[in-house]
């Protein structure tokens, strides 16, 4: 009777493939995942999964999982997926610079963007880069980078909302900074 009970233990399980040239430790719940671009590490402590290193995948499981387990289960395997493919590939998002009533100049300075003469404004509005994220400036177009997607996903979002615009008709000022494009590798 106790065989058939084990037997019937229920699991709920993702596996990520490692490709070749990336190294992953696993030390508890602290993921570390090297390769080509760079390294990168995430904790992991704060979740009711399991994570191991089997053969050449990264098993995440959890035992009797509800509803909500198994959703970790799912977020943890893509947080580690994208993290495989953001220090083999890395991530670039482009922005647009969009304006019909005065020329807006952006800039990059230290960890930040100034975004200046925005709506005729004489302060310069500031956007956050995060973590080692790296922003280029090309005419109207603006090149977010790196290899963590958090960070240059969340910069691409400061630079949008540092340029949104309030007390005014959205559909006639459509001035803003623009994501337009997602890409998978880091273009130059």
């Amino acid at each position: 009777m106790q065989v058939q009970e084990i037997e019937e233990i229920k699991r709920e399980v993702r596996r990520v493939k490692i490709p070749d040239g990336v190294k992953v430790n696993v030390n508890k719940m602290l993921v570390e995942v090297s390769g080509p671009l760079g390294c990168l590490s995430k904790d992991f402590s704060g979740r009711p999964v399991s994570i191991n290193v089997v053969g050449d995948e990264v098993e995440v499981s959890a035992l009797w999982p509800k509803r909500r387990e198994k959703a970790h289960v799912g977020t943890v395997a893509a947080h580690i997926r994208n993290m495989i493919r953001g220090v083999t590939k890395g991530f670039t998002y482009k922005l647009k610079v969009v304006y019909a009533h005065f020329p807006v100049s952006v800039k990059v300075s230290g960890d930040k963007v100034l975004i200046e003469n925005f709506m005729g404004e004489r302060a310069p509005r500031v956007a956050k880069i995060v973590g080692s994220t790296k922003v280029i400036v090309k005419g109207d177009d603006v090149i977010v980078q790196g290899i963590n997607l958090e960070e240059v996903s969340q910069t691409a979002a400061n630079i949008e909302q540092a340029t949104k615009i309030r007390d005014r008709d959205p559909r006639r000022f459509l001035d803003g900074i623009y994501v337009y494009e997602k890409l998978e590798g880091l273009v130059a």
